[in-house]
């Protein structure tokens, strides 16, 4: 009898080792896709600048200027003025500028995108991977191959 009741006892360790590890590994999870909100900082003046709200929609990334972060005397409702596509003129709040991105595999790597810099209107081919344990999303434009680009780290927002 208390063969059978060490064996049980033993089963309910196991079988609540394995609820537990589930229910820790899904926020775990969740963070290893660049989906939610995140920072991104002036790479001149190491300054917060925007909120940038990254969706999902059929394994497509594409992202939007949730928020500008300005300094006091700055424009607080700018508009894409030197933009020439359909987003001439448009305010930069609300505005869609990263698109098309897709995972490369089970890799924590994103590509084949594009991303708009609203100050200069230029569009740039993009690369993105997720670092810090999902905390930190390393951003890189760039034209023809991504050696000739720069990398942006945005933060990810609680």
């Amino acid at each position: 009898m208390s063969r059978v009741k060490g064996r049980m006892g033993r089963y309910r360790k196991i079988a609540f080792s394995i609820v537990a590890l589930t229910v820790f590994a899904i926020p775990a999870y969740a963070q290893e896709t660049p989906v939610g909100a995140w920072k991104t900082i002036d790479d001149a003046s190491g300054k917060p600048r925007a909120i940038i709200r990254i969706t999902e929609a059929n394994g497509t990334l594409s992202g939007k200027i949730e928020k500008l972060i300005s300094e006091p005397g700055e424009e607080q409702n700018p508009r894409c003025i030197p933009c020439t596509d359909a987003r001439k003129d448009q305010p930069i709040v609300g505005m869609t500028i990263l698109t098309g991105l897709k995972r490369e595999g089970i890799a924590t790597v994103w590509s084949g995108g594009e991303i708009l810099d609203p100050d200069t209107a230029k569009v740039y081919k993009c690369k993105a991977t997720l670092t810090g344990g999902g905390r930190k999303l390393e951003m890189r434009g760039y034209i023809g191959v991504p050696i000739l680009g720069r990398t942006q780290t945005w933060i990810r927002e609680p």
